[in-house]
């Protein structure tokens, strides 16, 4: 880690954050599944903070219809149709050079992910539909991985925080991908400003993890809806495991083809 620690100085600030949540931070990593609204911004706090190592994985390129959400992305990338990948490395090095950036130009599916995950300490989901996130869901139990969920949609986003041990995990809520998936950001639109909360909760969650406080993370499923200023907090210590799981129970991994 560099030696002068005064960019964060206001982090370290923070009494329960510390030097030592700083040191802690410095030596972790973490993958990002999907650069976009949600993995951009995740990705760019969490550099900004002084994530020691970061994995990006995406098989997109820049496109002008991102750029309204998509934090780490300009005009130039979506003309010159740049790899969200790299155009996202390239700024996050420029940001803060300590933090060495992974780059996976590839799909996250059953033959990528598990190869993915190695070496890392939280994983992030940037994704947009929930096939995807259970993939992520069973590739996080398997290897006993943290991960933060979030989806947006609209002005609604949903955060929540799966440490395998401790919480229940994605489909101890949902066993299977809700009906109404299939709806997408395209179909149904999407604001910057929802986007960019719910990457900072799940920035926030990531933190907690990796600064040596897992006991401040995976406590509720938050809902809420910027445009309508209404927020939900579902408490998960109140919740149990489902003893029917096919995932965290059984050890049944169909996402991952296992």
């Amino acid at each position: 880690m560099n030696k002068d620690l005064s960019r964060y100085a206001r982090q370290i600030a923070f009494k329960p954050f510390g030097p030592e949540g700083q040191k802690r931070l410095a030596d972790s990593s973490v993958l990002i599944i999907g650069v976009g609204g949600l993995g951009s911004r995740v990705a760019e706090i969490l550099v900004r903070a002084g994530i020691g190592r970061l994995r990006l994985v995406d098989d997109d390129y820049v496109d002008l219809t991102n750029i309204h959400r998509q934090s780490l992305f300009t005009e130039k990338d979506a003309a010159d149709r740049v790899r969200k990948v790299t155009a996202a490395a390239n700024r996050l090095c420029e940001i803060n050079s300590d933090c060495k950036v992974a780059t996976a130009f590839t799909r996250f599916n059953r033959l990528t992910a598990q190869g993915l995950v190695e070496g890392i300490d939280v994983l992030i989901d940037g994704t947009d539909n929930f096939p995807a996130r259970f993939l992520i869901n069973d590739c996080a139990i398997k290897k006993s991985r943290p991960w933060v969920f979030a989806g947006v949609l609209g002005t609604e986003s949903q955060i929540m925080t799966i440490i395998p041990g401790k919480t229940p995990c994605l489909r101890c809520l949902f066993p299977s991908p809700p009906a109404c998936d299939g709806q997408t950001c395209r179909q149904m639109g999407v604001l910057g400003p929802a986007v960019a909360a719910a990457a900072a909760f799940e920035a926030s969650e990531a933190l907690k993890i990796l600064s040596g406080h897992p006991d401040k993370a995976g406590q509720s499923l938050l809902v809420f809806d910027l445009w309508n200023n209404t927020l939900k907090q579902i408490d998960l210590s109140k919740l149990t495991k489902n003893p029917d799981c096919p995932c965290c129970v059984h050890g049944n991994y169909e996402f991952l083809g296992l």
